[in-house]
């Protein structure tokens, strides 16, 4: 069984012709012909039936099929990986990046990455983890930065770094030392990603150690940026919590004073792709570039 036979048997099921078949792939009918012939003489059962319309798949085609595509799809892919190891001449990278890419400098990515490969076209979507990863599992994108935990049964993650989450307040002590989780579930909140909500990776590790605790977490206040929530925290208006890069990147603010919680809590990136997903030559260029990123950015604790 051969990667000739298989293609010719792919072409031959879905045009129902031999000769539909060879005028597709570019040889003779006599070809496509002996290639259907040494199949069934190999299985030692007849692949198609003759009908008034054509060739009709029989039963054993119909079971043959998904395996000769994944074979053929495999080598196409072998090709293609061994090919991008010289060059990357076209193609399209879709990767989902956190939202706060820009806080943790990573927003720079797509313009580092076409100027090592300026044929390949991007598309780079930024939003809440949550979010990035239904793309992932819907297919919609290949692959993607996101934080944990997300929702996803065929999704498969390579943890890449930790980012420690600090509340933040202009009211709280400055010696008043680290927060609980029953402090933080009295306090009046701003909370920021108000569209994604407590699906928001951080927000839920909270809400389970609330939940543990048989404490109940509702938010004051609910935006959907993080700026908006620090500037709102700084103009008094209520305490908030958010990863330490992310708090970093808006500059100091004498006013705000920033403090552990008494159990740590942590934001861990990761890179998220489907099981057994494939990847394509440009995409696993992307992830590479994306994770050499994550990986050497001050201030997050690199798990690998």
């Amino acid at each position: 069984m051969t990667l000739s036979q298989l293609k010719a048997f792919l072409a031959v099921y879905g045009l129902g012709s031999i000769s539909k078949a060879a005028r597709d792939l570019s040889v003779s009918q006599a070809s496509v012909s002996e290639s259907i012939a040494r199949l069934e003489e190999e299985l030692g059962i007849p692949l198609f039936l003759r009908s008034s319309q054509g060739l009709a798949p029989a039963a054993a085609a119909d079971e043959l099929r998904p395996h000769a595509l994944d074979c053929v799809n495999a080598a196409r892919r072998g090709r293609e990986a061994v090919e991008s190891l010289h060059s990357l001449m076209g193609g399209v990278s879709t990767f989902g990046v956190l939202r706060y890419a820009a806080n943790y400098d990573l927003a720079n990515l797509v313009v580092r990455f076409h100027e090592k490969y300026p044929d390949v076209r991007v598309r780079m979507i930024g939003l809440n983890s949550e979010l990035v990863a239904k793309s992932v599992s819907s297919g919609e994108i290949e692959c993607g930065l996101v934080v944990l935990p997300v929702s996803g049964d065929n999704l498969q993650f390579k943890k890449l770094a930790q980012d420690e989450v600090r509340y933040f307040s202009t009211t709280r002590k400055a010696d008043a030392g680290p927060v609980t989780i029953e402090e933080f579930a009295e306090a009046k909140l701003v909370l920021y990603d108000a569209h994604a909500g407590w699906n928001d990776p951080t927000r839920r590790q909270l809400r389970e150690r609330a939940s543990l605790a048989g404490l109940l977490i509702e938010a004051d206040m609910e935006v959907e940026h993080a700026e908006t929530a620090y500037n709102l925290v700084a103009a008094g208006a209520g305490d908030s919590m958010m990863a330490s890069g992310i708090l970093q990147s808006f500059g100091p603010d004498p006013a705000i004073r920033s403090f552990p919680f008494s159990e740590p809590l942590y934001d861990t990136i990761a890179l998220v792709q489907r099981k057994h997903g494939y990847l394509s030559p440009a995409t696993r260029r992307f992830a590479a570039l994306a994770e050499r990123a994550v990986l050497n950015q001050p201030g997050l604790t690199p798990l690998r």
